[in-house]
């Protein structure tokens, strides 16, 4: 009996080794917690995959559970001043330094967009929290930190509506005066699907005739720029990786558009396009805008078209900023961005640069040979990551020199 109790129990053990570990690269820190902390994100996937199978709930409710873990509520301190407020309508949570207004201090602003694949995420999660405060105690800054609605109840183009309403309402003068803001000093800056919005964002106002007040500077956390093209190299790359592997990504961009399922099965084989996107796939070509030593090992290959009616929605590039012409591109602030080697959206990021960089843009460019996406959000115990400690320093210190 004993050797029977013995060999389940190294059974269980074995079993569970196999589940936990996962083939990480040798050069990202702390393995065996990563490996861990992604233990428990595909278990959720696994389980979201099989209720949805069952008909009991969607995927992303399931998936939500992550957001709620970590959902926080925002509070004042001796140091940060947190309201909740609505702006055009939208909900927003604000950060201030804690002083009374009327010093005459102006003051930087950061509009911040969260990450969650326009389906997950909040403002109020823990990590954004901490950010928010990091930013408005090391800059001196007015923080606004968006609430905007997310897919699948809500889909594209509606999350970007709601930023965008956010920072129009912002960017007025009174708005801006109410809260000591200097108006030559405001960023919009997000991570991953916050990073998609705030390009998209920045782009858009520039192109409108009557914005007086423009943005100083756009910072891009491993944003997700263009869903074109989803097998680029670095979708192929790291397509089983952490903490994002690519079937993950490309659900995102579906459900972002539409909760038809057939159009993920679609965009999986990468035949989604239509003939209007097709005919912008010059604008994220990889084997033109990646730096030569990441696109050495993969062949650039055409794209077909489909005929879903969804995919009209690639060729906006509201959905997806890397598709406007050069003249859009030149508009452009000083921008930030931040891209990890081990990140199906890599290339997204890296691309930008590219054509930013063309276009006469001043960019800076921090790429993280050791990063892995999502990594900003993993600053807080039981996993936080040094490797996330330094990106969140590196990002503070570039704002605290650049707005």
């Amino acid at each position: 009996m004993r050797s029977t109790g013995a060999l389940f129990l190294l059974s269980v053990c074995a079993l569970t080794a196999y589940y936990i570990y996962s083939p990480i690269p040798d050069n990202i820190e702390q393995r065996w917690k990563l490996m861990i902390t992604d233990c428990f994100f595909r278990s959720l996937s696994h389980l979201a995959d099989f209720s949805e199978l069952l008909g009991l709930t969607d995927y992303m409710d399931v998936m939500m559970f992550i957001t709620f873990l970590e959902r926080v509520v925002p509070v004042s301190d001796e140091r940060v001043k947190v309201a909740e407020e609505h702006f055009d309508g939208v909900e927003v949570v604000v950060y201030e330094p804690r002083q009374d207004r009327g010093t005459g201090e102006m003051k930087r602003a950061i509009i911040y967009l969260h990450g969650g694949g326009w389906c997950l995420g909040s403002s109020k999660m823990g990590p954004y929290d901490l950010l928010s405060r990091q930013m408005v105690t090391e800059l001196n800054a007015v923080v606004v930190s968006v609430e905007y609605r997310l897919a699948p109840p809500y889909h594209f183009p509606v999350p970007f509506e709601d930023v965008y309403r956010v920072v129009k309402y912002f960017l007025q003068p009174d708005v801006l005066d109410r809260y000591e803001v200097d108006p030559e000093r405001v960023a919009v800056s997000g991570d991953s699907a916050g990073g998609n919005l705030a390009a998209a964002v920045t782009q858009q106002l520039q192109l409108e005739p009557n914005q007086h007040v423009k943005l100083k500077a756009q910072a891009l956390i491993y944003p997700a720029l263009q869903a074109l093209d989803l097998n680029t190299p670095s979708y192929q790359q790291n397509q089983h990786m952490p903490i994002l592997p690519r079937t993950l990504m490309v659900r995102f961009w579906s459900e972002y558009f539409t909760s038809d399922k057939s159009f993920l099965t679609t965009m999986l084989t990468n035949n989604h396009n239509s003939a209007e996107s097709i005919a912008l796939l010059k604008f994220v070509n990889w084997s033109v805008f990646l730096p030569e030593p990441y696109r050495r090992a993969y062949n650039y290959s055409t794209l077909s078209i489909s005929t879903d009616k969804t995919s009209l929605s690639l060729a906006d590039p509201r959905a997806s900023p890397l598709l406007v012409p050069d003249a859009v591109l030149r508009r452009l602030p000083k921008t930030y961005i931040l891209t990890s080697e081990y990140d199906v959206l890599r290339d997204d990021g890296m691309m930008y640069v590219t054509r930013l960089r063309l276009a006469g843009v001043d960019v800076t460019h921090e790429h993280y040979e050791e990063g892995f996406h999502g990594t900003i959000m993993f600053t807080l115990w039981p996993t936080e990551f040094e490797v996330a400690r330094r990106i969140v320093d590196n990002y503070l210190l570039w704002l605290k020199e650049n707005l």
